[in-house]
């Protein structure tokens, strides 16, 4: 009877790496199974599933929201059906999708927006107002970002 293959990636399931070639390796295989279980997602959903472990015919994959792992786990069957027939993934029969949000968010931009003309009149009129000098010189800066 032939072993089911496993790709699983964990530090228990074998000995720590002892070298850099060990990692790489490893590292080469979860990148070649991962395009091939991508190969199998339908083309919408690709870029945002990653692949994560395959063990004991239990495919694991992250999604980046709730949305995208729903369509996933709706559409397993045919995923589970694809990957059937490469050789790695033979005996794959369960798809665990995990939500995961990208690590990396893009940061927003901040934008600076003018003074209306109204608003910095009523700073230039309150730093006349104010006796103390730092709090008035910190209203006439901010006055002077008016809009022209």
């Amino acid at each position: 009877m032939k072993q089911k293959p496993s790709l699983r990636l964990t530090p228990e399931s074998s000995r720590p790496a002892s070298t850099l070639n060990d990692l790489l390796s490893k590292a080469q295989l979860h990148a070649h199974a991962e395009r091939a279980v991508l190969s199998a997602i339908p083309a919408m959903l690709k870029s945002r599933i990653r692949f994560v472990s395959f063990h004991d015919g239990e495919l694991t994959l992250s999604a980046e929201n709730a949305t995208i792992a729903s369509q996933l786990r709706y559409r397993q069957h045919e995923v589970l059906e694809a990957l059937r027939q490469q050789d790695p993934f033979r005996f794959a029969w369960k798809l665990t999708v995990k939500v995961r949000p990208a690590r990396h968010q893009r940061s927003r931009s901040r934008t600076m927006q003018p003074l209306s003309n109204e608003n910095a009149r009523l700073l230039k009129e309150e730093a006349g107002h104010t006796k103390d000098k730092k709090l008035r010189e910190v209203l006439e800066k901010l006055a002077s970002h008016a809009r022209d």
